[in-house]
């Protein structure tokens, strides 16, 4: 099994992001992908929950730096149907409660009709991606233009295991001057969700 490298990630989002986006844009682009996914946001967690793919993704908040750069580690990627041993950890990660199982295992769409969608700290976000990736002083540099339920916005990000090279790149492509703002951040501001 490979080894999993936590990666430092730096994000904003926003409509526009002036100069650097034109410094970004000055590199050769790397690839593109589309993708749609569900994010699972819980009134009680941080923890990144989405679904992609068919798969039930988990990552987990390690540490912030100085830079207020984010650590961000994989802690789950389960194929539907979900079984109740995955549920329990999943739940665990929204440190909500889980409601009566029902069933052995779920299914994409009742897990969502049946466990998320009633319970009343968890709300999803239909999220549509289309990413311009570019590799740039060896880090991971997107551009993606989303849709949050429809509303369309913007996100630039910056992303390796080494974050003096994460935070040169930053500064390099003029993008200090912007918030610092992973996805939950983002997506509960959207709802209106408070964020712990």
């Amino acid at each position: 099994m490979a080894e999993i490298i936590a990666r430092w990630e730096w994000r904003t989002f926003g409509d526009a992001f002036g100069a650097a986006e034109k410094n970004i844009l000055a590199f050769p682009p790397d690839k593109v992908r589309s993708s749609s996914e569900v994010y699972i946001l819980s009134r009680n967690s941080m923890d990144n929950t989405k679904i992609r793919d068919m798969l039930m993704d988990i990552k987990t908040l390690r540490q912030v730096n100085a830079d207020k750069l984010e650590q961000w580690f994989p802690v789950m990627k389960a194929g539907f149907p979900l079984a109740q041993a995955v549920l329990a950890d999943v739940f665990k990660a929204w440190k909500a409660a889980p409601p009566l199982l029902a069933r052995e295992a779920y299914g994409y769409d009742e897990f969502l009709g049946e466990l998320v969608a009633p319970h009343a700290d968890l709300r999803m976000v239909r999220v549509e991606k289309e990413r311009h990736g570019f590799m740039i002083n060896g880090c991971i540099v997107e551009i993606a233009d989303l849709k949050f339920d429809g509303a369309p916005i913007r996100t630039v990000a910056v992303e390796m295991a080494d974050p003096a090279a994460v935070m040169r790149t930053v500064r390099q492509l003029g993008l200090e001057g912007f918030e610092n703002v992973n996805y939950l951040k983002a997506l509960k501001r959207f709802v209106g969700m408070g964020i712990i």
